[in-house]
């Protein structure tokens, strides 16, 4: 079967939360947090960290973790990997963001799955129904529409579908979780930014206004990323909660 390698673009310098890759509030790294999630899951034969920062490069060889030093003109995480990805021999690459560390091993093998056992889709991610206290017309959680394929329709900041007649169809939360076949890797960073994807701000978007078509795993529960220092304070919180020592 194709090998797996999962690619961990990373940096330091988020605008919302500066450090947050190294932030250690649980005694462990992020970062180390988000490679013990993905390494457990089987489906995934290599977890790689890319970044373009020493101090996340010293860490990574601090802790054998397997590190590759990319370049610092990267406008987004695909780029990154693609850079890594092009001298790897792997059937599929998955991108893990690196400030997810509550990532769940159904979802990453859910996901896999989903673009082996599609032929026709170049890329698959992931998506769950929305909770009940979440709010849907909220611009940060991305919405997803299936069809009957199981291939996305679109994704939207605004809330999709719309539901004319109040039947109580729940809508899907988008995961941001990738997996790409190489090919289509290396097409994708090559291909112009699309309307849509810059109405949007939505880099999925450019996949499928090229025509690329994307698979989508629904899973039973979406995890917390953390974007800011209070989400990872809530992070920290839940850790402390499942293992207090």
């Amino acid at each position: 079967m194709d090998q797996v390698i999962a690619i961990i673009p990373t940096r330091m310098g988020s605008t919302r939360f500066p450090g947050k890759a190294l932030a250690r509030d649980t005694g462990r790294p992020l970062l180390l947090h988000v490679v013990e999630a993905v390494s457990r899951a089987q489906v995934v034969d290599r977890v790689i960290v890319a970044s373009e920062d020493p101090e996340i490069e010293a860490f990574c060889q601090s802790a054998a973790i397997d590190h590759a030093m990319t370049a610092d003109t990267h406008p987004n995480g695909s780029s990154r990997i693609a850079e890594v990805a092009a001298a790897m021999d792997a059937g599929i690459i998955l991108n893990v963001q690196g400030d997810e560390p509550e990532i769940a091993t159904e979802t990453i093998e859910a996901t896999v799955e989903a673009l082996r056992s599609d032929r026709e889709a170049g890329v698959s991610t992931a998506a769950a129904p929305l909770n009940a206290d979440d709010d849907v017309a909220d611009p940060n959680i991305v919405k997803v529409v299936v069809g009957q394929s199981g291939q996305a329709l679109y994704f939207s900041r605004a809330p999709i579908p719309y539901d004319m007649e109040a039947s109580g169809t729940v809508p899907l939360r988008h995961i941001g979780l990738y997996a790409y076949r190489p090919q289509v890797l290396r097409q994708y960073v090559s291909l112009p930014s699309t309307p849509l994807e810059t109405t949007e701000r939505l880099e999925q978007l450019r996949l499928l206004e090229h025509g690329i078509r994307i698979a989508v795993a629904t899973v039973a529960t979406a995890h917390a990323g953390i974007d800011t220092p209070e989400q990872y304070a809530d992070f920290v919180k839940r850790w402390r909660s499942c293992d207090p020592d």
